[in-house]
C-alpha cells in the first residue's frame, strides 16, 4: 500500500479523477464570490469598485462573469481552458489592483484562485468534461 502511494508516473485514471475535483472544487468556491455580484447585476444594483478605471458597470459585471458563469463553465468541463481566462484576469486585478496595498494574508485568496485557474488552462479540464464528451481527443 505504502508503495503504490509513494509511486510516481501516469496513472490516468487517478490524474483524470485529481482534475475533476480540482476543477469543481476551486469553481465552486469561486462561485461563493460570484454569486452576490451576478444577483447584484441581475437586480441593477451597480455598486463595486472600479480598479480599472472602465466604469462600475463594467466592473461589476465583468467580474461577475468571471466568477459566477466562467466557474459554472469549468465546473461542467465545458470550454475549460477558454472559461480560466476571465478567472485568471480577474484574479490578477484582485491581487495587484484591488489588494496591492493589502497585506499577503489578505492577498493569498486571490493569489491562490489565480494559481489554481492558471494550472486549469495549462491542464485542461480532464477525461471528465464535457469538453471530452463533445470535442474527444
Amino acid at each position: 500500500m505504502l508503495k503504490r502511494l509513494l509511486r510516481t508516473g501516469k496513472h490516468s485514471a487517478s490524474i483524470n479523477i485529481g482534475l475533476l475535483l480540482f476543477r469543481v472544487g476551486a469553481s465552486a468556491m469561486m462561485i461563493t464570490h460570484g454569486w452576490g455580484k451576478f444577483e447584484r447585476v441581475i437586480n441593477g444594483d451597480f455598486r463595486f469598485g472600479d480598479p480599472l478605471g472602465i466604469g462600475v458597470e463594467a466592473s461589476l459585471i465583468l467580474a461577475a462573469f468571471a466568477e459566477f458563469v466562467c466557474s459554472v463553465l469549468v465546473i461542467l468541463g465545458l470550454t475549460t481552458r477558454l472559461a480560466a481566462i476571465p478567472l485568471i484576469v480577474t484574479m490578477l486585478v484582485a491581487w495587484q489592483v484591488a489588494h496591492a496595498d493589502d497585506p499577503f494574508s489578505s492577498q493569498e485568496k486571490a493569489v491562490f484562485y489565480l494559481l489554481s485557474f492558471l494550472t486549469i488552462l495549462i491542464t485542461g479540464p480532464g477525461k471528465y468534461s464535457l469538453d471530452q464528451k463533445i470535442f474527444g481527443k
